[in-house]
């Protein structure tokens, strides 16, 4: 595989189903707290049912409660009674719980369950307490993940299709980072393959052109004005060194016109002839510009890696080889036509897959079993990679290389994310990298801004397409949801100038004073915040945590909207603005792991 160029969600992410655990600082976990209480009532009043799974839901409305459990309708079959009489029989073997106010049947069976409201108004001093901390978790336990991404061919800048990735994949690694996993970060360098060979012939075409030997460019060269730009670098270091004669470049291709492809090889392999060891300098020369362009790109975007690994060195360590013997050994290949294939279709691929062509060369595939071989070597014990949408089909067949090397194959999860579509004015903008016409990731961010640019790759679930939509995301409305959602946070941050108070007596705040709609409203939404969390995490999904700071948000201008927050009531006060400073604390925590800023002005 040479490029791992768009991308789509698709995942198996068995691995990452653990139990959940307590919250920072020892709130409780409620979810798991009212599971463990319905089941001691399952042990003592239906003990035969006692290992039925506990779900517990959100009901859509508050006047439902604060938590929903359908055991008594799972039940029903089997007992061959009617749902209410079973939750009712639940409901009264329920132990007591300094947490749970109340349970009430309703519907057809449903046990609708009550928070006290002490402890969400306890949930303000817990979360000005924990700081940063707020809403992380033990959920992954020291588990090694490896989350690879982005792994664009470094054949030119980053455009804004690869944003998605970069900012998917980011947000991604921060929040399972947040769950307890041990997480690093990879970079895929695809150093070793034919993509590479064209940037160093475009580079090298263009470089001819500045010694005044011009041979026709092909078309589908790289056209960029950044292949003229290092070609010049070349040209002032190097002078007249590479500079060969236009006939001998073309000498014996075949016509562009009836093979396009075929000229292109064949312009690569006289570029190989004619430089002889140059080539490997003009080849490495474009590889090193290029992927310092990226790897500052990222950076500036505040996407960072914690390895970048090189395609070639594979290669370079045997390991190619080393992993198409093993899988020899094994009786997964067999020859044909002079070529060495896997039996990729044995492990649910359409076909099987060639890994060692009749030339002796490896193909993609060779590579990226080693590479992914190399993955597990290193201790990881979950993988996610980022692909491509157009790479669907390619995750049976590396899933089936691993399971044929005897490694498990669940343990490697495929995130496949859609390409995002920009568009300036209503009009849709071309992007492709051959030909130049593409708008880069930098220029987008100089544009938009990076906040606006992270928010808004991770704002739709990443298996959807994603029109970017330029004129929203640099707006100052509502209707921007990243302004939006930092408006709440500069909206808190004037509360508290405009006070003129200690922010940290806040902290021990009595907010007993809380109980009107807007506050009881605010402190459940804060009270998801763990679970969000969590669930983002188990479900690779950063998009809730997007989703619940847009809610948070909301929750919270209409809580200012309506309420006079600094009144000459001391107590209401004080509980009003610690309740204000605790959802500062959430939205900073979650815009945070999204890779936005959380601004104290706008």
């Amino acid at each position: 595989m040479s490029t791992r160029s768009s991308f789509e969600l698709g995942y198996n992410i068995a691995l990452l189903r653990i139990p959940s655990r307590m919250s920072s600082l020892n709130f409780p976990d409620l979810r798991a707290h009212l599971s463990e209480l319905f089941a001691t009532a399952l042990q003592q009043s239906l003990p035969q049912h006692a290992g039925v799974a506990i779900l517990l839901e959100k009901p859509k409305q508050a006047q439902h409660g604060d938590y929903a459990c359908n055991v008594a309708l799972q039940l029903a079959k089997a007992l061959r009674a009617k749902p209410r009489d079973i939750a009712e029989k639940l409901i009264a073997a329920l132990p007591p719980s300094p947490y749970l106010e109340k349970a009430e049947v309703a519907g057809a069976g449903f046990i609708n369950l009550f928070v006290r409201r002490s402890v969400k108004q306890q949930l303000v001093n817990h979360i000005l307490q924990a700081g940063e901390n707020f809403g992380r978790s033990q959920l992954g336990q020291g588990r090694k993940v490896q989350v690879e991404f982005v792994s664009a061919n470094p054949t030119g800048p980053l455009h804004v299709g690869y944003g998605r990735g970069a900012a998917f994949g980011a947000s991604l690694a921060n929040v399972l980072e947040a769950a307890g996993f041990d997480i690093s970060r990879e970079y895929y360098v695809n150093d070793a393959g034919r993509q590479m060979d064209i940037l160093a012939l475009s580079t090298w075409l263009r470089y001819l052109e500045f010694a005044n030997e011009r041979p026709p460019f092909p078309s589908n060269a790289y056209q960029g004005s950044y292949v003229r730009d290092i070609a010049k670098q070349l040209h002032d270091s190097h002078g007249a060194r590479f500079v060969r004669s236009a006939a001998d470049v073309v000498m014996g291709v075949p016509d562009s016109a009836a093979d396009a492809e075929g000229h292109l090889d064949g312009l690569i392999e006289n570029a190989k002839r004619l430089l002889g060891p140059d080539y490997d300098t003009i080849h490495g020369h474009a590889l090193n510009e290029e992927l310092a362009d990226c790897r500052n790109d990222l950076t500036e975007f505040g996407v960072t890696f914690d390895h970048w690994f090189s395609e070639r060195s594979l290669y370079d360590a045997g390991l190619v080889e080393r992993a198409v013997q093993r899988l020899e050994a094994s009786g997964h290949l067999y020859m044909r036509d002079g070529a060495k294939w896997f039996r990729s279709s044995s492990f649910g691929d359409e076909k099987d897959r060639v890994v060692q062509r009749e030339n002796g060369q490896y193909t993609y595939f060779a590579s990226d079993i080693a590479y992914h071989l190399n993955k597990f070597e290193r201790g990881f014990s979950v993988v996610i990679d980022v692909w491509g949408a157009d790479h669907h089909g390619y995750i049976p067949r590396v899933k089936g290389a691993l399971q044929a090397l005897g490694l498990e194959s669940g343990a490697l999860n495929v995130a496949l994310v859609q390409f995002a579509v920009l568009y300036r004015n209503g009009q849709k903008v071309s992007m492709s990298t051959r030909a130049g016409e593409f708008v880069t990731l930098r220029e987008l961010r100089h544009e938009v801004g990076n906040d606006a640019a992270r928010f808004f790759y991770v704002l739709r679930k990443s298996d959807q397409h994603l029109d970017f939509d330029l004129d929203l995301a640099k707006s100052q409305s509502n209707e921007n949801p990243v302004y939006y959602v930092q408006y709440a946070h500069a909206r808190v941050c004037s509360l508290h100038i405009q006070w003129g108070g200690d922010p940290a007596s806040l902290v021990a705040a009595d907010v007993s004073p809380l109980s009107s709609e807007h506050e009881l409203s605010l402190l459940e939404r804060l009270m998801q915040y763990p679970e969000i969390l969590e669930s983002a995490a188990r479900d690779l999904a950063p998009h809730l945590l997007a989703f619940y700071l847009k809610d948070l948000a909301a929750d919270f201008h209409s809580y200012y909207n309506a309420t006079r927050i600094i009144v000459d009531e001391q107590s209401a006060a004080q509980a009003r603005l610690a309740l204000a400073a605790a959802t500062r604390q959430v939205l900073h925590n979650g815009l945070k792991l999204l890779g936005v800023s959380a601004p104290e002005k706008m």
